[in-house]
Formats: structure tokens, sequence, C-alpha cells
């Protein structure tokens, strides 16, 4: 009998710790609240600054020819370049709307990250139309940068011939001008994440 109590108790300290480094998983209801406010809060902020990104492009884009939409933490600027077909050589008639784009961004909104995307029209194979659409993006890419943007702010994707991405389904040559572009899209900064709350 002697020997069973020390075990029985051993036993009944071993699931209290367990129990407690279980509950250690969790935060309380009350930091679980104020996280979340935060992070509303963030979210908050977060599109104030998208929505005062897509009304300065919307000034700034006025006189070009050019899409604005905002999404959830982010702006895309639709058809800021057009090229012709085969080529990856910026036009002349696109690069004061680039430029107006670079000063806005550099005066206003310095912390965003910007993707230049590349697209071409579907005449060729995939590949070479990803690789297209990457020449097109990274010569609007280093264009931005020579005009004012950070490095490490500016990068460039290629979504080439994608189906789902283009102006006129199918177009290539004339009726393809469309598809040959490059968007810009500006991102805020993230608003990370939040712990769960105990049950």
């Amino acid at each position: 009998m002697n020997t069973r109590i020390p075990r029985m108790a051993l036993l009944a300290a071993g699931f209290m710790t367990l129990g407690l480094a279980g509950c250690s998983q969790y935060v309380k209801q009350s930091d679980f609240n104020t996280a979340i406010q935060q992070l509303q809060q963030k979210q908050q902020d977060q599109q104030q600054q998208i929505d005062a990104i897509k009304q300065q492009m919307q000034s700034q884009f006025s006189k070009y020819d050019s899409q604005i939409t905002s999404m959830q933490g982010r702006v895309s600027i639709d058809t800021v370049a057009h090229f012709a077909f085969n080529s990856a050589t910026l036009s002349e008639q696109d690069k004061p709307a680039l430029q107006d784009f670079a000063a806005t961004i550099s005066k206003y909104h310095p912390n965003v990250l910007i993707t230049v995307e590349g697209f071409a029209d579907p005449a060729g194979s995939r590949a070479y139309n990803r690789k297209l659409g990457m020449e097109r993006a990274n010569a609007v890419r280093d264009f931005l940068v020579s005009s004012g943007l950070a490095t490490d702010q500016v990068r460039a994707v290629s979504y080439g011939e994608d189906s789902n991405r283009q102006v006129v389904k199918g177009a290539t040559r004339d009726r393809g001008a469309d598809n040959r572009r490059v968007s810009l899209t500006v991102d805020a900064p993230g608003t990370g994440s939040v712990a769960t709350a105990a049950p």
C-alpha cells in the first residue's frame, strides 16, 4: 500500500504537468482579442494606403489608356506598355507613363513592392513566349529603376501566353497587340499572422 501512494502521486503530477504544457500552446482570450484588433487595424491601414495609391494612379494615368483596379492589399495597373510583335523594346510613347508612375511611388509610397508582369501573344511556343514575356517585364523593370525606384522594390515575372491572362483570346500579329503588354501590380506591406485562442 505504501508503495502505491507515491506511484499514484507521481502519476497525478505527470498528468498535471502534461495538462499545463498543453495549455501553454494557447493564448488568453484577451490577448487573442487584442491581436485581432491589431490585425484589423493593420488591414484598415493597408486598405487606406491601397485606396490612396489607386486614387493617385488614377489621377496620374487619366491621360493614359490604362485600367486601374484595386483588390485587398494591392492595386493593378493594366496595359502600361505595349510591344511590337516579337520585340521586347520599350517604346518611347510608353515611357512618360512609367516615369509618372515611378515619381508617384517614390514620393508617396516608397515602401510598396512593385511586380512587373510580362505577357506575350500566343504566336510561337509556350517556352519562347514565357521568355519573351520576361524580357518585356525586365525592360520595364529596368526603366522604372532608372527612373528612381529602388532595385529591391521592383521585381519582374512573366505569364507569357497564359490563356487566362490574354486580353484578346488567341489573337496574334496585328489583332494581338493588346496581348503583348506589361502590367504593374502594387502590393502594400503585409500584416502577419495571429495566434490561436484557447477554447
